[in-house]
């Protein structure tokens, strides 16, 4: 036994690779990295995209045409369901109070979905509201204002 298996046995994980000790060792002169090229050198890395060489996929595609994403509204989604569990009958909500009930994290417009049900009534203020969440609010008796921010 040499001392790579002793310490594999110790410790309960692969010995090291010790390279560049001399042709006998199996992993001597060039260390396991083959004969010149970038891979041969010390600090190379290589980026994920990277071709070989040949011109990259990114840069044969053609870049043509709008894109609207820079420009899009952002909203933060509350379904009708969580309401129940933070508000009481009768409160006024808006965005503030579902920040301090941390139904939303972010500082953007809030848009009512209609998931879940609810029994109480609510005077809701969000900038945008679903067809679904409405109704269910104003059978609960509430009322959704829909405000521009």
């Amino acid at each position: 036994m040499h001392i790579g298996e002793a310490v594999k046995d110790l410790e309960g994980r692969k010995a090291k690779k010790r390279v560049g000790r001399g042709a006998a060792s199996g992993l001597g002169k060039t260390c396991g990295r083959g004969n010149k090229g970038a891979k041969a050198r010390t600090g190379y890395s290589r980026r994920a995209q990277f071709e070989g060489g040949q011109m990259p996929l990114f840069r044969r595609i053609p870049k043509r045409g709008f894109s609207n994403d820079p420009f899009r509204t952002l909203y933060c989604l509350v379904n009708v369901g969580d309401l129940k569990a933070h508000f009481k009958a009768n409160d006024s909500v808006d965005t503030a109070a579902l920040k301090a009930a941390r139904l939303v994290r972010r500082d953007l417009r809030v848009k009512l979905l209609g998931m879940g049900e609810i029994d109480i009534p609510l005077k809701l203020k969000v900038c945008a509201a679903s067809k679904a969440a409405r109704e269910k609010i104003e059978a609960a008796g509430g009322s959704v204002e829909i405000v521009n921010r």
